[in-house]
């Protein structure tokens, strides 16, 4: 059975459906055991499949109305209102359409969903530190807005993603953040070793919905690096040198 991460801010909010899927209860083996729904993995296609429709139908949906971009580590977001059969380069899907399934994919990038219930509008955004420097919240924001949402109004949480103290980065990494604005300072920590930081993600992205104007928000705090039973994390397979790994899936749809 598949497993769903809930966050409070989101369930309180009447009309709306939302979950962050951990790894487990789907089909898949070996380093993408077992929820891996990346079609951009390494995995058998068949149980990629089989794993996205396991998750559309946790939310009463046919695995055609899962829809994620085709996640480029951009600031780009698409609004839809159909499924999306060919995803195209974004990180972002917004809808209107309760009919259609928002999902952002992850492996330590940070997924946010954020609902508006009042014009019903929703958005599933995946971001990465490249995409959340880019601007990638603020654009789904802003498209949010495009279709009647209100950022005064909007609710958004931020999925399992690698926590403050598992993304050590270096002082290059440091510098592109307070290059832009010397204010990111804060979102960074100091490492075990002096060339390095830890950089606080989940931190960052609720900083840049706030900077968006939308200050109902919250991490659900949980951490992709260190839980390998519930999570997939590129950062740990990295270090482990696996050849691959899988995606998570975090999803919001409007209830009809």
């Amino acid at each position: 059975m598949v497993e769903l991460i809930r966050s409070p801010l989101l369930s309180a909010l009447d009309g709306v459906q939302h979950g962050f899927f951990t790894r487990e209860g789907g089909v898949s083996g070996g380093v993408y055991s077992s929820l891996n729904v990346g079609r951009g993995s390494g995995d058998d296609r068949a149980a990629v499949e089989e794993n996205r429709a396991r998750a559309a139908a946790a939310f009463d949906l046919p695995r055609h109305a899962l829809s994620n971009a085709y996640q480029v580590h951009s600031a780009d977001v698409i609004t839809t209102r159909s499924s999306v059969v060919a995803p195209l380069p974004a990180d972002g899907v917004v809808t209107r359409n309760p009919e259609v399934l928002c999902g952002a994919l992850a492996a330590d990038c940070a997924p946010v969903l954020i609902a508006d219930p009042e014009a019903r509008v929703v958005a599933a955004i995946h971001s990465g530190w490249r995409g959340a420097l880019a601007g990638v919240v603020r654009n789904g924001v802003a498209a949010m807005c495009a279709e009647g949402g209100d950022p005064g109004r909007m609710v958004a949480a931020v999925g399992p993603c690698i926590g403050p103290a598992s993304y050590e980065v270096g002082l290059e990494f440091l510098q592109a953040f307070t290059d832009i604005d010397a204010a990111n300072a804060r979102f960074f920590a100091p490492g075990v070793a002096a060339e390095k930081r830890l950089f606080n993600l989940p931190g960052f992205v609720l900083a840049q919905l706030a900077a968006a104007g939308v200050h109902t928000a919250e991490w659900v705090g949980c951490d992709t690096y260190p839980d390998e039973t519930r999570f997939f994390s590129n950062r740990r397979a990295v270090h482990r040198g696996e050849r691959d790994y899988g995606r998570l899936l975090s999803a919001i749809r409007l209830r009809p």
